[in-house]
């Protein structure tokens, strides 16, 4: 039967056939518990308010919020009434705040209280904004620094229970966008179909996947504004798994604390994030129900997987993807030949980002044709798929990364006999800091607009903890110094902090192709362990 795939039936199926599961969310006020049933209410409830404001469908409505349980009441309402969720990356610099959501045309915002101070750099620059609404218990609307705002829980009070939802709209149309972290220039919309949505979370459920089921309980760390918690709400929500939600920038002990208090089955993070976690579990070991600790965002090290392995017996596994793929375009599982391996064997395996989820086409594109699956040969990884984006929203640099039906990813990748890629570069100099992109460009020519610099080049340094930190080059014109803490709080205005070089480098010549380009890939080589070096020095 032609039935459309849409949101709405993940969210009635969930409410109906799982009542009696939680939702259990971390405020800065304690932890609060709901059921289904009760996240359910509350979900139709906030529907209805946003329509007596005016949303309507296809409208966009942006978010500004951490992982609690109004963020994923959210992530249902605003879908199931036929408008867009537009979660919007609250680590980005203001300008770039104000930019996406002027170009997505988010109509309402629903921000965290403890976040309003984002909206006063860019309460003057925001003007397809109607309204805010406050989320957060015993708030003050007035306090928001764009007008009109309202307590979201005084709108849910007036709110309708038995809102009804629309079952006829079209599967293919918008249910939600995401902007990717900028890597240079603006950054770019990603649009989300509720057919590619709905795809995307029966993939989580397969067994070869993360197998979610009404059995587990899973913790997103990912933010829900990072590609969407990497799909995991939606499919937890439908297969009736209990949903533990970290709140406000928790620690690794406050991480732990969770896993250990809410029995948790599942959790998905970055490298950076498992570190944290590792070195809480090495200073007070816990007995863990995780069966499966996800990662994602870039590759982890051998050393990483393996302790979590041996000395904690928590399975660790691979997987990639990207905001543009919804974002699950790998996984890396053991096919059942390769279980008899060595123990070296397998962990050398499982250290790759994994093979082809079903449902995705990939090509790894060479100089000359498709790369051999030899586990040698390099080439671009291409991917095509009904949760696959095939533009950008409204922005003429489609053109450079969807060609002849497929999304040219810009990462660099083998791929073995088996259909195991392993990623081993990237096609733009980008820096990848913690499962973030950072552009070289960008910083580079926000450098060059010192007064005091001649050239600049930045290029990625090993970091212990981040996986790769900025490191910048300058020669200074005749005459002229800077010290690196000036260049510094140069940069501060136009980044993020997370942006900022972590060391600046003062050189006579940067070296230089034979056209005159810089050349940083010697300066990779020369100062990959730069930042290892002085740590260990500093120690």
């Amino acid at each position: 039967m032609n039935t459309p795939l849409l949101m709405e039936h993940l969210f009635r199926y969930a409410t109906t056939y799982y009542p009696r599961r939680e939702v259990v969310s971390r405020t800065p006020e304690g932890r609060r518990r709901f059921t289904y049933a009760q996240f359910g209410d509350r979900t139709r409830r906030l529907s209805s308010a946003l329509a007596a404001l005016g949303v309507k469908v296809g409208d966009r409505v942006g978010t500004l919020a951490w992982n609690d349980h109004r963020h994923l009441e959210s992530y249902f309402a605003i879908p199931c009434m036929g408008s867009v969720l537009h979660t919007i990356n609250i680590r980005l610099a203001p300008d770039q705040i104000a930019y996406i959501i002027n170009h997505a045309g988010d109509r309402v915002l629903l921000v965290d209280a403890g976040l309003l101070t984002l909206l006063e750099a860019i309460r003057e620059k925001i003007p397809t904004v109607e309204a805010v609404i406050v989320m957060g218990d015993n708030v003050d609307p007035s306090a928001s620094p764009v007008q009109p705002a309202y307590s979201y829980e005084a709108l849910l009070e007036k709110g309708d229970p038995k809102f009804a939802y629309a079952t006829d709209l079209d599967e293919n149309s918008p249910m939600g966008m995401c902007y990717t972290s900028a890597t240079t220039g603006n950054p770019k919309g990603v649009v989300y179909s509720h057919r590619g949505l709905y795809l995307h979370s029966l993939l989580l459920g397969l067994a070869n996947t993360a197998a979610l089921s009404e059995n587990d309980t899973i913790l997103p760390i990912v933010p829900m504004f990072h590609a969407n918690a990497w799909g995991m709400p939606f499919a937890a929500l439908w297969f009736g798994v209990n949903i533990v939600l970290p709140g406000p920038a928790p620690t690794p002990a406050i991480l732990v604390d969770l896993f250990e208090q809410e029995n948790v089955t599942i959790a998905a993070g970055v490298p950076t994030v498992w570190l944290g976690v590792l070195q809480e579990l090495e200073a007070k070991p816990r007995s863990l129900s995780l069966r499966m600790v996800l990662c994602g965002g870039s590759a982890a090290p051998d050393s990483l997987i393996r302790a979590y392995e041996e000395r904690h017996h928590i399975p660790f596994v691979h997987a990639y993807g990207m905001t543009e793929t919804s974002p699950l375009a790998t996984f890396s599982r053991l096919k059942s030949h390769q279980q008899s391996l060595s123990a070296e064997q397998r962990l050398a395996i499982r250290a790759t980002q994994g093979f082809l989820v079903p449902g995705l086409d990939m090509r790894i594109r060479a100089d000359q044709g498709d790369a051999a699956w030899d586990g040698k040969e390099m080439g671009e990884l291409l991917l095509r798929g009904p949760w696959i984006a095939d533009e950008y929203y409204h922005d003429a640099r489609t053109q450079d990364s969807f060609i002849d039906g497929w999304l040219h990813t810009g990462d660099v990748a083998t791929v073995d006999s088996e259909g195991f890629i392993r990623l081993v570069d990237r096609t733009k100099d980008l820096i990848k800091s913690g499962g973030e992109w950072i552009s070289s460009v960008d910083l580079e020519n926000a450098i060059m607009g010192h007064p005091s610099v001649l050239e600049a080049a930045v290029v990625g340094g090993a970091h212990p903890k981040w996986d790769e930190r900025p490191l910048a080059f300058v020669v200074l014109k005749p005459g002229r110094s800077i010290t690196p803490q000036e260049l510094v709080e140069f940069l501060q205005p136009k980044f993020p902090k997370w942006w900022l070089p972590d060391a600046v480098i003062v050189l006579d010549e940067i070296p230089k192709t034979s056209v005159g380009k810089f050349m940083k890939r010697a300066l990779r080589d020369q100062y990959r362990d730069y930042l290892i070096r002085q740590e260990s020095s500093d120690s």
